[in-house]
């Protein structure tokens, strides 16, 4: 499965206590999104100047780059309680409401996955967005009414991978919308000092940079990665991660050095050799390599996209002259793109 890959970005089972742990509590211990940052903090200081909840805030991204840490770290700031919960596990209206009335005045209620509500959970997440109020319906038939219940007033972060399959109404009634971007190298290798530092873990700076450049620009890659490098340290270097123990630690996961794992040269390949570098369509990819081609597109593509080692054709997707000189082979005469720069210590 694509999400129990070292590489995913999506949270796996032995994440979640360790997020917790090196997750920051405030803003100027949040590393990465400066713009993001500079914009909520004078929403926050703003609203916590008039006494009032933060207005509801959307935040959409590709997994793993801190929304569910923001939402945390704009509680602290606001001083309030964060309930957190998730789209699919809001099964029913009623789900919702017990949620709801369960608030006290300011709490940030942060809904991962908010793409995935019902149309029934909408509808009574709307009245409680805009008026903070509750519409339920008590009874059936001729004899059933509607009562209008005040809730405290709140603030609503919503988080999404899938902002187009959000509906404009639900959109719409978010205050402020940010789109969360991959990290550069800098701010990443920053991230993985401060966790080493959080972890106790010693770390020289050439392993940080081994271990940053292999993160795909992803926090939650670069601290599983880390957890990883600090095994191999305790076993084999007395604890210390220097750059040889980190290229050691991930050459045995089969991390490459632009942190590429068997799956993405897998895809590279197939594109290159069965199909003369494209262009190919995304499910003739997917069958040639035995994957879903909605895990190609969400889970793999986007990073390829982003190191510019495919590109996106009305015709289909195209290995460029970067995706050839990675791999080592002689890219086509006919093939003009150099690929992009990547973010990521290059």
């Amino acid at each position: 499965m694509a999400d129990e890959r070292i590489l995913s970005s999506r949270t796996s089972g032995d994440d979640d206590a360790i997020e917790v742990t090196l997750r920051p509590q405030r803003l100027d211990e949040y590393i990465g999104q400066p713009r993001i940052k500079d914009n909520l903090g004078i929403a926050i200081a703003a609203a916590r100047k008039r006494g009032e909840p933060l207005d509801h805030v959307l935040l959409y991204g590709p997994p793993g780059l801190g929304k569910t840490t923001l939402a945390t770290v704009i509680a602290h700031e606001m001083g309030v309680q964060a309930r957190i919960t998730s789209g699919p596990a809001i099964e029913r209206p009623g789900d919702l409401a017990a949620i709801l009335t369960n608030l006290e005045a300011g709490d940030v209620l942060f809904i991962d996955e908010v793409h995935r509500l019902s149309r029934a959970v909408e509808e009574i997440l709307y009245p409680a967005m805009e008026d903070f109020a509750l519409d339920l319906v008590i009874g059936k038939g001729p004899g059933a009414r509607s009562v209008r219940l005040n809730l405290p007033r709140f603030t609503l972060v919503g988080a999404t991978t899938r902002y187009a399959m959000m509906s404009p109404p639900l959109r719409d009634r978010f205050g402020s919308v940010y789109r969360l971007d991959y990290y550069d190298f800098e701010a990443v290798s920053a991230i993985v000092r401060r966790s080493a530092g959080v972890l106790g873990v010693p770390i020289e700076e050439e392993g940080v940079s081994e271990i940053a450049r292999r993160s795909r620009g992803t926090p939650r890659v670069a601290n599983r990665l880390l957890r990883r490098v600090r095994d191999y340290a305790e076993v084999m270097t007395a604890g210390l991660i220097s750059g040889e123990s980190a290229r050691a630690a991930l050459g045995r996961l089969d991390i490459d050095d632009k942190g590429l794992d068997e799956v993405d040269i897998k895809i590279l390949h197939s594109i290159i050799e069965k199909f003369r570098g494209g262009p190919v369509g995304l499910g003739t990819i997917a069958a040639s390599i035995s994957e879903e081609t909605d895990t190609i597109e969400d889970v793999y593509e986007p990073y390829l996209l982003q190191l510019g080692f495919l590109e996106r054709t009305p015709q289909g997707r195209k290995a460029t002259r970067a995706a050839y000189e990675h791999l080592g082979l002689a890219a086509p005469s006919h093939d003009t793109g150099a690929g992009q720069r990547s973010l990521f210590g290059d």
